[in-house]
């Protein structure tokens, strides 16, 4: 499903979690507190993610509108609500003390490391694809 709302997404995903891993095994050595480092990347990465797909549906129903001649405010209502989204979540992270705000925007950055990537990710995993189905059918 994904696929069919964006060709991309799917590997901008898959960047996202590879980014989330390689900051959790990278980073987790040289915090004190290892759990609020955790909650706070994971929090963050979902974030990513989740900002992601919101973005892949908005244009995709933007560009359907704009086939149709129809006109819509609704993309800048939504990119106003994602954007409130995330700061209502770090609010709550921070006030509540659930995880790592600072560790949290790296998370979320995730998402621009990962978009600045998905041509690479994209290179690689038709590569590893096409060597890992080779032969079968």
């Amino acid at each position: 499903m994904l696929r069919r709302i964006n060709q991309a997404l799917p590997e901008l995903l898959a960047g996202i979690l590879m980014y989330g891993v390689l900051i959790q095994i990278t980073g987790i050595w040289f915090v004190g507190d290892k759990i609020r480092y955790s909650t706070g990347l994971w929090a963050g990465i979902g974030l990513a993610m989740g900002m992601a797909v919101n973005m892949a549906v908005i244009i995709f129903d933007t560009v359907e509108e704009m086939a149709e001649g129809r006109s819509s405010r609704r993309a800048a209502l939504y990119g106003v609500l994602r954007y409130l989204a995330v700061v209502l979540a770090f609010g709550i992270v921070g006030y509540f003390n659930l995880g790592n705000v600072v560790v949290m925007f790296l998370g979320v950055m995730g998402l621009k490391i990962s978009a600045y990537l998905q041509p690479f990710i994209h290179r690689f995993l038709a590569v590893f694809l096409k060597k890992h189905s080779h032969g079968k059918s």
